[in-house]
């Protein structure tokens, strides 16, 4: 007798960036859910490559580089490569990375890892940093309009923190009328919504909003990665169906899992 998957007769909306649904999708899937795919975010390139090459330029006048993404990590590795210089150069360097995706993403491209912060938020990193870095300098690569918060904490650490922008993101082009495709029936046969990030919530969010459709979805669980995801759900009045433990891609389906069994 073939045993019944999880999410069998499950359908999970996954609102992650095109490129970067892969991963939860399948995982999903082989777990037995259809998935309906609703990318609400677009990664693109920053206003200008010049800050980042910049700082890659002068390196050596930094003690630590922050990356906050998998996406950060890539950028500066192809912005060295093609600027021909080494990351992992200068013996005074340490790196630190937010996540173990973001860790990974920096091994892949060939860049050590020094620390990696035992949760997969901001203030992780700002609790592992804040009691070495005075008198230290941060190159910290974010996403452009990412929160402040570990600029702002280390500096008050002592630290002098630079920030440069290694890609923005945007609300994809065709994501309204794929809102209005989906939720424009009176019946939508969808059990939950994946939640990988706060940019995520605010967009779907808003799409939701301009298609005249209100939050929350009744019936509807909203699965979120973390608490800051979480806490954007919250500002908007929908109540996160539950929270991931671990705050990565495993982390998220294990709760989305969880949460429609109950």
């Amino acid at each position: 007798m073939t045993a019944v998957l999880p999410l069998t007769g499950k359908t999970i909306l996954v609102t992650r960036a095109q490129q970067q649904a892969g991963k939860l999708r399948d995982a999903l899937r082989e777990l037995g859910a259809s998935v309906i795919e609703l990318p609400v975010i677009e990664i693109v390139p920053p206003d200008s490559y010049e800050p980042i090459d910049n700082a890659l330029h002068q390196l050596s006048v930094y003690d630590w580089i922050i990356f906050t993404s998998a996406n950060t990590a890539q950028v500066f590795a192809e912005r060295s490569r093609m600027l021909g210089l080494r990351l992992n150069a200068f013996s005074n360097l340490s790196t630190a990375a937010i996540g173990a995706a973001t860790a990974a993403a920096m091994a892949e491209q060939g860049i050590k890892v020094d620390l990696v912060p035992d949760r997969y938020v901001a203030e992780s990193v700002v609790d592992a940093l804040e009691n070495r870095v005075r008198g230290s300098r941060i190159l910290l690569a974010r996403a452009k309009i990412a929160r402040d918060i570990i600029p702002e904490a280390l500096t008050h650490a002592g630290a002098r923190v630079d920030v440069v922008d290694a890609y923005q993101t945007l609300v994809p082009a065709d994501s309204a009328q794929r809102v209005r495709e989906i939720f424009g029936r009176s019946a939508y046969a969808i059990d939950a919504v994946t939640f990988t990030s706060s940019s995520t919530a605010k967009n779907f969010v808003g799409l939701l909003n301009q298609a005249g459709v209100a939050i929350p979805l009744p019936g509807v669980k909203a699965c979120s990665i973390g608490p800051v995801t979480s806490a954007t759900l919250r500002e908007y009045g929908w109540e996160p169906s539950i929270e991931a433990e671990q705050f990565d891609i495993p982390g998220l389906v294990a709760a989305t899992v969880k949460a429609l069994a109950s």
